[in-house]
């Protein structure tokens, strides 16, 4: 019959074991990816207009993803701009896409399909307008635009939708007093620099590469576009969103001679919907603000991305999973 003192120290020896097997299962939930979370399956990410700023943030973006989300599938979509990218995000075409807030607003406005679903995830970086023209060109002002050819951005694009209402805040139509030209940032340089197009419009990120190249290329100068702000916010609706601002004299230096310009910015912003996993939603909203210096070494624009303001997604509701990113990184 055993003694006493060897039942207890087999006992013991037995609780010993299972406590190691314990600690054993412990480090290997902790040190291997068997709890592995991370969100996957597929998502379309809306872009914009090829060589764009908003197809280069979105090839930049999504090398990001598949580094810290490596096992969820990103489709990047082309588009002419943040019209049609809130239009494919609110009817389902694309999870995800970047859009000036003034865009958001008219489709809010206008009551369009999905708009009640529309969500923000950050404020990202300002788009400021820019009207180019010959440095040769008689043209000094928006009103001076009168009958000539103007590159005034896709049928899809925010830059039509600005083009438009500067235009009428300078009594100018769009149809009946200029010469639209459909054209997208890849083709408005060439145009203008062989004589097709006697000015285009242009909302970007400073400085945009297709017109800092053109500068350095041929003499263009830049029309200031500040004096038409106050009407544009008589224009009410979504024009409030328009804020004064100066292009800095250093953005475009072959065109700007040292001179800042005078313009007009809005808000550009990471757009979901109510549809998204919130999992999901917080890490794409996690890898957007954590990958902001290596986008913006190559995007300048995205430098701007800053923790502070992006949670200022008007005229969108935050989306949940966004909310929870910057609850969680809340000083």
């Amino acid at each position: 019959m055993p003694q006493p003192s060897a039942r207890f120290s087999r006992h013991r020896a037995l609780l010993g074991s299972v406590a190691g097997l314990v600690v054993c299962g412990l480090l290997l939930w902790w040190l291997l990816p068997l709890g592995d979370e991370r969100p996957s399956g597929r998502i379309t990410f809306s872009t914009g207009a090829r060589t764009g700023v908003y197809e280069r943030y979105g090839n930049l973006l999504e090398s990001a993803l598949a580094r810290d989300l490596p096992d969820l599938d990103v489709t990047l979509a082309d588009s002419e701009g943040s019209w049609m990218n809130v239009e494919r995000v609110a009817t389902g075409k694309a999870d995800f896409t970047i859009a000036a807030a003034d865009a958001v607003a008219k489709y809010q406005s206008e009551g369009l399909p999905g708009a009640d679903r529309l969500r923000g995830c950050a404020r990202l970086y300002d788009d400021y307008m820019q009207l180019v023209v010959p440095k040769s060109s008689s043209v000094k002002s928006v009103a001076d635009l009168r009958g000539k050819k103007v590159a005034v951005g896709g049928a899809g694009s925010g830059v039509r939708l600005i083009a438009d209402r500067l235009l009428s805040a300078a009594d100018l139509d769009i149809d009946r007093d200029i010469q639209p030209q459909n054209l997208g940032i890849d083709a408005m340089p060439r145009a203008l620099r062989s004589g097709k197009i006697d000015a285009f419009f242009w909302s970007g990120g400073l400085p945009t590469n297709h017109v800092r190249d053109l500068s350095d290329e041929f003499p263009i100068r830049l029309i200031e576009l500040g004096s038409l702000l106050k009407k544009l916010h008589e224009q009410g609706d979504a024009s409030r969103y328009y804020r004064a601002a100066v292009m800095p004299a250093d953005a475009y230096p072959a065109a700007q001679q040292g001179e800042p310009v005078t313009t007009l910015a809005v808000a550009n912003l990471l757009v979901t919907t109510d549809r998204t996993d919130p999992e999901l939603t917080e890490a794409m909203t996690r890898t957007v603000i954590d990958s902001r210096d290596r986008i913006g070494a190559e995007v300048h624009a995205a430098q701007l991305v800053d923790l502070r303001t992006a949670v200022y997604t008007d005229p969108l509701a935050l989306h949940e999973g966004a909310r929870r990113y910057y609850r969680s990184v809340k000083p």
